[in-house]
């Protein structure tokens, strides 16, 4: 899924690149798989939130990537935190409830937990790059207030 520069070239940097956002596709895959396996009776329940909950993952993550301040970014990467711990949550319900077997579960709820020791270590790391403070100091700054990309916009 990389992306193409000029000349045909791939091009890096993207939030695809990421290793967070990979596991989390990952995740989000494996919980649509999950959720098919559900007894009609939970269609719009936890198939519903389950699949709901493990996009949020993935865009949170991809939202934060996009924004210029660390702490803009941040606040996204916590909400895909809270998405996850809210997917898992999912998984043991399911597991609970006697929807998947022991071997599923145990996969599922690994590739979650894998996912959140990697986003953890991704926040560790945008907490000390610090990205924008250079720019607007350690407050939180709107997106309305970035500065351009480059000088001419």
């Amino acid at each position: 899924m990389k992306r193409q520069a000029k000349g045909g070239e791939a091009a890096t940097g993207g939030f695809e690149d990421l290793k967070v956002w990979q596991l989390a596709r990952r995740l989000m895959i494996e919980c649509h798989r999950l959720a098919n396996m559900l007894p009609p009776q939970e269609r719009y329940d936890l198939a519903s939130q389950i699949r709901r909950s493990s996009k949020s993952v993935m865009a949170n993550i991809a939202e934060g990537y996009g924004r210029y301040h660390y702490l803009d970014s941040l606040r996204f990467y916590y909400n895909a935190r809270g998405s996850l711990t809210e997917t898992i949550n999912h998984i043991i319900t399911a597991h609970d409830l006697a929807y998947i077997d022991d071997g599923y579960f145990c996969e599922v709820y690994a590739l979650g937990r894998e996912t959140e020791r990697a986003l953890n270590g991704y926040i560790n790391y945008i907490w000390k790059l610090k990205t924008g403070s250079e720019v607007f100091g350690t407050r939180y700054i709107p997106a309305s207030e970035e500065p351009p990309l480059s000088p001419d916009e």
